[in-house]
């Protein structure tokens, strides 16, 4: 006989199977923050005892997790008594490998922080207010500047290098290259070392993101004599300065982008260019959508849309900024032309060149 699945059938699957994929968030979420998967990996298998004890960490939840962990097929178990478990390679470079374009463990890190700002969520959905990245807190913003550290790291200097006139720009000995929202300033140091000749100014409003943006610069000595964190807005840009101007996946965050937009338009020097990287999403709303709308719709519900409605008055954006969006806002910034670079294959992301 055979069984139908019916259209309720699939929906009660897909929230199900939604569940499993929460659960292992929260799994992989425990095991970042807590070491297990960074001890698997560099010190190698382990037993439930051997893994607390490497990580100051308690027996039985090292335990238990390690059962989930292989249950749901991330770790590999021998038939010991008792069991040692194993990190793959594969899963090891997704989870920590923190240089690879394939590291997604801070991913969970993004998901923790907006579900411990559910209750604000609610409210906010109630009375159009919103949830600022400080209140989304560490979890959220170490996780987005550590998921896109690698893409910077790895693939910005040859995608800039492909667009002959902007990298000779670049070049120029006498360069001074803004970072507007620069986040953890991955995408600055990226800068620096792709261009040996230009001084960077990394600038972002956010306290807690300036000092995220310090400590990595810091870090980072190759590069920290020529790049400068300011903790400014928009309105103390200089004028005339900058050679360059960037603004990695924040424009849609922006409660007010024109107003950013006209700002870095004052500070750019005659021949100067703005360069936009924010997601590549599709021209149009279209319903169902992909894999990419789907994403990205998560995060404007939970994280974008709710932290550019928390400074009113708000534009209102959200993750999903079309590019004809990005276009009005430039041209009322008084931007004379956007286009899209011809830079592929770059993750979830598309840049934009918008000239004065």
């Amino acid at each position: 006989m055979t069984h139908t699945v019916s259209p309720v059938d699939t929906v009660a699957q897909r929230v199900l199977d939604s569940a499993l994929g929460a659960v292992d968030l929260i799994a992989i979420y425990l095991g970042d923050r807590l070491g297990w998967y960074r001890s698997l990996a560099a010190d190698g298998p382990a037993t439930s005892d051997e893994l607390a004890a490497r990580t100051g960490t308690d027996p039985r939840y090292a335990r238990e997790w390690l059962e989930q962990q292989a249950v749901t097929g991330l770790l590999e178990v021998d038939d010991g008594d008792p069991p040692r478990f194993t990190l793959p390679p594969a899963v090891a470079e997704v989870l920590t490998d923190e240089h690879s374009l394939n590291y997604l463990g801070p991913l969970a890190r993004m998901f923790a922080g907006v579900s411990a700002q559910l209750p604000a969520l609610l409210d906010a959905y109630r009375t159009g207010g919103g949830v600022s990245w400080a209140q989304l807190g560490t979890d959220a913003r170490e996780g987005q500047a550590d998921m896109n550290r690698p893409w910077y790291e790895k693939a910005l200097p040859g995608a800039l290098a492909s667009v002959p006139d902007l990298d000779a720009l670049l070049r120029r000995p006498d360069a001074e290259i803004a970072d507007i929202g620069c986040g953890g300033a991955w995408s600055t140091i990226a800068l620096a070392r792709a261009y040996p000749q230009a001084r960077l100014f990394a600038i972002d409003i956010d306290p807690a993101t300036v000092a995220l943006a310090r400590t990595n610069v810091a870090a980072c000595p190759d590069v920290a004599d020529r790049i400068t964190v300011v903790e400014t807005d928009a309105a103390s840009l200089p004028d005339e300065r900058f050679t360059a101007a960037f603004a990695f996946e924040c424009v849609h965050d922006m409660p007010r982008p024109v107003e950013v937009l006209s700002a870095v338009r004052g500070s750019l020097a005659a021949d100067g260019v703005m360069v936009v990287m924010d997601e590549a999403v599709a021209d149009r709303f279209t319903a169902p959508g992909d894999e990419v709308e789907r994403l990205m719709y998560g995060f404007s519900i939970s994280c974008c849309l709710p932290d550019g409605m928390s400074h009113p008055p708000s534009a209102g954006t959200g993750t999903v900024m079309r590019a004809d969006t990005l276009r009005r806002y430039a041209l009322d910034a008084g931007f004379s032309d956007v286009s899209v670079l011809p830079i592929e294959d770059f993750g979830f992301w598309r840049f934009y060149r918008l000239t004065p």
